[in-house]
């Protein structure tokens, strides 16, 4: 049976930071998906590796952009990163496959007990390691005394309630740490399966200490495309899915941000999520989805969405943009109101081109 701790500061053996290793492929059959271990992992050897390093304004190979930032600096954030997955894990677990209430926001989406007090335990660690730091979080909003802050946490404790409250274990914990506007590190964590995928500026995507890549996929008819819901599209921006789901070779449903993780593993090719993203009673009605559709405002991609996404997949050697191909970006305060964010990732840059050709998003 499987703790319910899952804390990563018990097993000496686990390193998150593993050596840079060209032996990775990205070519898809041949990827290793580490099996869930039945005991805990540590973090105890993290700060072994890029001691001496340092984090600057290149270019790696990977494709990303990195921050002047050291070392030091960043084992520290992603092992408080940790810290906060393993409260929210625990807390998660409690409740998962449990009788609770189920509660409506205003904006229609449920949330239970575990959204909550996962939150809550989330905000402890962070304000108890990086008190100056900001934290943006989807059920209490932003917390800070300053209207703005040069580092911002932005957590989602359970992004995919409606999976989380019908059983299935696809939903996941989302953290986001980011610098001067920009994501540094991502962590997507599923606390059931216990499998936990961290991306950082500059560095290659583990999941549970094992680096991971993206495969090689550079045609639309050959890729296996994710979306959480075809019911979920709207108008034109159903109209824009459905040019792209016409072309693929499976379309798969149901993965919530797991769908990320997987692709990020080199097990699907494409994730196209539209910013009109339904949020519903549930259960729900007919009448729910008239509503929301005629009140716009209800249906925004929130900045948690995605931004842990960002270094997950583009350091596995994938892309990740709006339907337009821009950057995903959110400038955080106290004072930001959430934005309609499309969201194209894929394992391939020739076919994220192609996503975004055949999107012809205006």
């Amino acid at each position: 049976m499987l703790s319910q701790s899952h804390p990563l500061t018990q097993n000496p053996f686990f390193n998150p930071f593993p050596p840079l290793s060209l032996s990775t492929t990205r070519k898809n059959n041949n990827l290793h998906f580490p099996t869930p271990s039945l005991t805990t992992f540590s973090l105890s050897s993290q700060t072994r590796f890029f001691s001496n390093m340092s984090i600057n304004s290149s270019t790696h190979s990977n494709g990303t952009q990195s921050l002047t930032l050291k070392d030091d600096q960043l084992n520290k954030f992603v092992q408080v990163g940790n810290k906060v997955a393993d409260a929210a894990g625990e807390v998660i677990r409690k409740y998962f496959r449990k009788s609770f209430e189920i509660l409506d926001k205003e904006d229609l989406s449920p949330v239970t007990i575990a959204d909550r007090a996962a939150e809550e335990a989330m905000v402890s660690i962070i304000l108890e390691n990086f008190p100056s730091h900001a934290i943006f979080g989807e059920e209490n909003g932003w917390k800070c005394e300053e209207k703005t802050a040069e580092y911002v946490w932005v957590l989602d404790p359970i992004d995919g309630t409606k999976s989380f409250i019908t059983g299935k274990p696809l939903f996941g914990t989302l953290i986001a740490l980011l610098h001067k506007g920009k994501s540094i590190v991502g962590i997507i964590d599923q606390p059931i399966l216990r499998e936990r995928w961290i991306g950082m500026t500059g560095r290659q995507t583990t999941l549970n200490g094992q680096e991971v890549s993206t495969r090689s996929c550079s045609k639309l008819s050959h890729a296996y495309l994710y979306t959480t819901s075809p019911h979920l599209f709207s108008g034109d921006a159903e109209k824009a899915f459905d040019r792209v789901r016409s072309k693929v070779k499976i379309p798969l449903y149901g993965c919530d941000c797991y769908a990320y993780a997987l692709l990020a593993s080199g097990f699907v090719d494409l994730v196209v999520e539209s910013g009109l993203k339904v949020r519903l009673h549930f259960p729900f009605f007919a009448s729910d989805i008239s509503s929301i559709v005629t009140n716009p405002d209800r249906c925004v991609t929130q900045p948690y969405d995605f931004l842990s996404l960002v270094p997950v997949i583009e350091g596995a050697g994938g892309s990740i943009t709006d339907w337009r191909g821009n950057q995903l970006h959110w400038e955080a305060s106290s004072d930001s109101n959430p934005a309609n964010f499309n969201v194209l990732a894929a394992g391939d840059k020739q076919l994220h081109q192609q996503a975004l050709d055949s999107l012809q998003w205006q």
